[in-house]
């Protein structure tokens, strides 16, 4: 699954719902009731040629959109096309030059996607044409009399494309079947798309006023901004997808060493994401908190080996070294400049509501929030997962550790929204680790479990 910026979707018809295949003939035949009722207007030559060059400039801007850190999502400038023919051509002169789009060059787009990507751009043409028209805005080659007059009706031409292009293609990702991990990641870039999209799409305010004096030829002069804005958000998107692949390697690093834990990373990362929705977490800090439950073991990277392994009573000085791990973890990632307050939550996810947890004793609202809701997350898949020291426990004993744990261990507020999260979308247990467990027997605090009772070392 994916979408564009400008905005459309790309691999999305492969086992939709029902529901998502009525979206698409809904939108479909919204863009042929537009194009159909003006079929037969007459318009001059001189319109014709300007569309056919504003369509060439949409295929061109549509035929390399850049990738975003996601991968999900990708950006192009194609709306600044759109937005030219909403003050040169009209609601009708968009609406076709967002058509072109099922023209597309871009590779591996199904003609399902092709159809509705272009249905959609021509509906959001439509309607920024009729904002732009309705709220006084000319149409035609724009006079130098015209402004500033027409950068209002312009700027909410500009705001209804955009949301109304991203609008369609949200309800396209809702309803679309598989995996919610590709809608949430882009919806955690949504900001920045809507903002690009925002700054873009007033280029074609610039194109149809250097249409006055270039003529067709104006879509040529403006590739060149729209390029270099293309090759900087590439570079963005290059520096994000370098981070993702560092921690992805720091996670896989953690995992060897302490094959127990195998997936543990990815299962926190996704608890707390769970979390972070349940308690309507800002979609930038949800992916972040996520982040951070990803990257919340790396400090083991520093812990001996045969301490994770070992399946026995730890000593105190083994259990001293499994406590120092939230610190080494922000020693190791503290120089990951976008962060920020994952940080927290890496170097505080063992702290207790008590003030019993470490490495800093901290209580109550001393904790971070990240810290908090990593620990809730931690916790229960600590407790579900197979260890070198004890089995796995049943979903429900995990749910009632949690519980018995609030206000004491754990922030109740967390538990609730994680217990909340669980009946809303589930959980998936780790598969079998192919090793056996340790006897019941052993007793003494999980390595890892932040649960367990606490375990008094008697001195030798």
């Amino acid at each position: 699954m994916g979408v564009k910026g400008g905005s459309g979707v790309r691999g999305v018809t492969g086992g939709v719902s029902w529901r998502a295949w009525l979206y698409i003939a809904a939108v479909v035949a919204a863009a042929a009731v537009i194009i159909g009722l003006r079929a037969g207007a007459r318009a001059s030559a001189a319109w014709w040629i300007s569309l056919g060059a504003l369509m060439l400039l949409f295929l061109v801007c549509d035929s390399t959109p850049t990738p975003l850190a996601s991968r999900q999502s990708a950006w192009s400038p194609s709306s600044s096309a759109t937005l030219a023919a909403v003050v040169l051509l009209g609601p009708t002169g968009a609406a076709l030059v967002g058509l072109v789009s099922v023209l597309s060059p871009r590779r591996h787009l199904l003609l399902a996607e092709r159809v509705f990507n272009s249905a959609m751009y021509a509906v959001s043409g439509y309607a920024a044409g009729r904002a732009f028209v309705a709220l006084g805005g000319h149409v035609g080659l724009p006079d130098p009399r015209y402004f500033p007059a027409i950068i209002a009706p312009f700027a909410a031409a500009t705001a209804v494309h955009v949301l109304a292009n991203h609008a369609l293609v949200w309800g396209m990702l809702r309803l679309a079947g598989g995996s919610l991990r590709p809608r949430r990641q882009v919806e955690a870039s949504a900001l920045m798309l809507l903002v690009s999209d925002l700054c873009y799409a007033a280029l074609g305010l610039v194109i149809a006023a250097l249409w006055v004096v270039m003529g067709p030829l104006a879509p040529a002069l403006a590739l060149v901004p729209l390029f270099v804005a293309r090759w900087a958000m590439g570079q963005y998107a290059e520096q994000q997808r370098a981070y993702a692949a560092t921690m992805a390697a720091l996670c896989q690093a953690v995992e060897t060493k302490d094959f127990y834990t195998r997936g543990h990373s990815e299962r926190v990362s996704r608890g707390s994401g769970m979390i972070a929705r349940q308690i309507r977490m800002r979609p930038d800090r949800a992916e972040a908190i996520m982040i951070a439950g990803m990257l919340h073991d790396v400090g083991k990277l520093g812990v001996p080996t045969k301490v994770l392994q070992k399946t026995g009573p730890l000593t105190e000085e083994e259990y001293a070294a499994i406590q120092l791990h939230p610190m080494r973890g922000l020693e190791i990632v503290r120089e990951i400049g976008f962060l920020n307050e994952a940080l927290a939550g890496i170097m505080h996810h063992h702290e207790r509501i008590d003030g019993r947890g470490y490495p800093m004793g901290f209580a109550g609202d001393e904790i971070p929030e990240f810290a908090r809701i990593i620990a809730v997350a931690d916790a229960f898949d600590s407790m579900t997962s197979t260890r070198s020291y004890r089995e796995a426990r049943r979903i429900h004993e995990a749910v009632e550790e949690l519980r018995r744990g609030a206000g004491t261990q754990f922030d109740p507020v967390m538990v609730d929204a994680f217990i909340a999260a669980l009946h809303r979308d589930g959980w998936r247990l780790p598969g079998p680790q192919g090793t056996p467990a340790a006897p019941e027997t052993v007793t003494a605090q999980d390595h890892d479990d932040p649960t367990a009772p606490l375990r008094v070392i008697e001195s030798a």
